[in-house]
């Protein structure tokens, strides 16, 4: 087998905290998929002016990443392409990953600062310093935990300049890196059947706390040097480098994610340098931004129980553990986009801006030049901190236990978009009309309208999607008054996963503004399989749970495959302005630690089940005397 030296090693390693395992008796390091299987064709759509739905992952990083090639990652984006495609590549710890179907589009986002420098000073051309002796020990478990820790917490530091790692003519690797990940996008990108797309990771971490963007440019023209977070840790000096770049007709949008992490300074009340918002703040920002992602391996970032006390559905994909070794208690309030889209409202009320009405997309935030979302093909985010199941399940081979945060992240994240055709073109200006979701990993089609030509007949007419288009707005759309008092008729269309399970439920949650300027949410239950009634208080009971913890199995015997409203808000209120966005929930299946436990045959943690979701973009109810705000 591949690598065998590396396998046993870490198989010597596991046994320290797996008695009763012997050196190879961690299976998930073992596992080869055959490679004469042939490789899955991604599917070819025509083009369709109602929509095609595309699956994608925009947020993959390979070993031209400083912390993916430290953590053990070898493999480089033309991998990462061949895996959303369909094909088998190598793990870091030495098995082969492939996912289980293929993707539709997709980037390789690589850290720009300090990008392709880990790898190049791997290289016997460079002279010795404290990096290179890391990575060039001979065996990836002896990198340093605190080196690590330290250099990707200062990486945005101006202390942290380019010297210190003893590297003269880092920018000549950097645009060399860049030029690969150029090169890479242009070989498979494929029009109408699998879209490439080129980007890359902005990576300010102000005091360890995370305002990362992944940057997506709509074509191949790109520029030749990027802004990183070295220049400035600042997001509106990264709008500045996007907009200049765009007067130049370079066109792309900034994705931030993993507000969950970022101690409330993701969609804060104030600006960077703690200003109040301006108009011009506000369009600049939904220029670039008009999607976060929301649903990744680092946690969800849609609402917290703190936020959202009223909502049973909250806890789902926490990771709300602080990024900050010091420095107390992680805040939640400015750090998951339910608060943020809250917040937008009471800023068009009392001040005509709005800095966060933007659109939702999942993407896992692999690092191992793959898209690790699915429960039962988990393979972890960082090859020597959980690339196999027994450093999942048990104590870390590099770092303390109390710090091992793979244990706390997720087989989560991906991007659904509603496009014409599978083009980079068509693709990227559906994300800037955000007409896209996100999932947690299962691949559930959704669609959401609203609109007053709309009738409740429409959720069963074979014309339904095209009176949609005509009498309302999509997903990601603004909806204005129309001197009506009844509420407008909202549609939702949900089936599941074609592989995988049925759904329990579809919910839509409505954030609004009172006459003072508070912002308000609650959750309705608007669907629900035929077994169950929602009763007269919005109330639904739960759907059940059929999981087999000892096999890791669940069956469809409770759910529906499809689920379909059409609804009215009952306590709609025409001068207030709203948003509305569609939830839609699987029944409970296992989640990816119970496949682990199942593996090594020791007992799963709780949760040992999750219910899996997918999460529309809102659409924005606007009364005909509101001011204008930036979209």
């Amino acid at each position: 087998m591949k690598q065998c030296g590396l396998r046993l090693a870490l198989a010597l390693s596991l046994s320290a905290f797996l008695p009763s395992c012997a050196k190879v008796d961690d299976p998930s390091i073992l596992f080869e998929h055959d490679p004469n299987l042939p490789s899955p064709e991604g599917r070819s759509t025509d083009f369709n002016p109602l929509r095609n739905l595309y699956w994608g992952d925009l947020h993959v990083h390979s070993s031209l990443s400083f912390d993916a090639y430290t953590m053990g990652v070898r493999t480089l984006p033309d991998d990462a392409w061949r895996y959303m495609k369909g094909e088998t590549i190598d793990h870091g710890l030495g098995y082969t990953i492939r996912a289980n179907r293929p993707l539709d589009f997709g980037a390789v986002t690589d850290h720009v600062e300090y990008l392709g420098v880990a790898r190049h000073l791997a290289g016997k051309d460079v002279e010795q310093n404290p990096i290179r002796e890391a990575v060039q020990g001979g065996n990836p478990f002896i990198i340093s935990w605190e080196f690590f820790r330290t250099a990707m917490m200062r990486v945005s530091s101006e202390e942290q300049k380019a010297e210190q790692f003893g590297l003269p003519g880092m920018e000549a690797v950097n645009q060399d890196a860049w030029q690969q990940i150029i090169d890479a996008a242009e070989r498979h990108n494929d029009p109408g059947r699998f879209t490439a797309f080129i980007g890359y990771e902005w990576t300010s971490m102000p005091d360890a706390q995370n305002l990362h963007r992944n940057v997506i440019f709509r074509g191949a023209k790109v520029p030749e040097k990027l802004h990183s977070s070295v220049d400035s840790t600042n997001p509106e000096d990264l709008w500045d480098a996007l907009d200049a770049q765009r007067a130049m007709g370079i066109d792309s949008l900034a994705i931030p994610h993993n507000g969950n992490a970022s101690n409330g300074l993701m969609y804060d009340d104030f600006t960077f340098e703690g200003e109040p918002f301006t108009e011009e703040y506000a369009e600049q920002r939904m220029r670039n931004e008009p999607i976060s992602e929301i649903l990744q391996v680092k946690g969800a970032s849609e609402t917290h129980p703190e936020l959202s006390p009223t909502d049973e559905f909250a806890g789902f994909g926490l990771y709300d553990v602080p990024l900050k070794t010091t420095g107390g208690q992680q805040k939640n309030a400015g750090g998951y986009v339910r608060d943020a889209l809250r917040a937008g409202l009471e800023w068009s009320h009392r001040a005509s801006l709005n800095p966060y009405r933007f659109g939702f997309i999942g993407s896992s935030d692999g690092h191992n030049s793959s898209s690790p979302v699915e429960e039962d093909n988990y393979h972890g985010k960082l090859p020597i901190l959980d690339g196999s199941a027994g450093l999942r399940m048990g104590p870390s081979i590099l770092i303390p236990d109390s710090e091992n945060r793979g244990k706390q992240w997720h087989a989560m994240g991906l991007a659904a978009v509603w496009a014409e055709e599978n083009t980079r073109a068509s693709l990227f200006d559906a994300m800037r009309r955000k007409e896209t979701y996100a999932t947690s990993g299962p691949r559930i089609a959704l669609r959401f309208f609203a609109g007053w030509g709309l009738e409740a007949s429409d959720v069963k007419n074979s014309a339904a999607i095209g009176r949609a288009y005509q009498g309302g707005v999509p997903m990601g759309g603004v909806l204005q008054g129309a001197g009506e008092v009844e509420s407008p008729l909202f549609l939702v269309f949900a089936q599941k996963d074609s592989g995988g399970a049925n759904l329990d439920r579809i919910q839509i949650v409505k954030g609004w503004v009172d006459n003072a300027g508070d912002s308000h949410e609650r959750i309705y239950n608007v669907a629900a399989d035929g077994n169950r009634e929602i009763q007269p208080d919005g109330s639904l009971e739960p759907v059940g749970n059929t999981v087999d913890v000892a096999t890791a199995t669940y069956n469809n015997g409770i759910g529906a495959p499809t689920l379909y409203a059409a609804w009215r808000d009952p306590d709609f209120d025409a001068d207030l302005e709203a948003f509305y966005y569609a939830r839609v929930l699987e029944i409970p299946t296992p989640a990816w630690t119970t496949f682990d436990a199942k593996l090594l045959g020791v007992e799963a943690p709780e949760p040992t089940s999750i219910q899996e979701r997918a999460i529309s973009s809102a659409i924005w109810y606007e009364p005909n005397s509101q001011r204008h705000v930036p979209e």
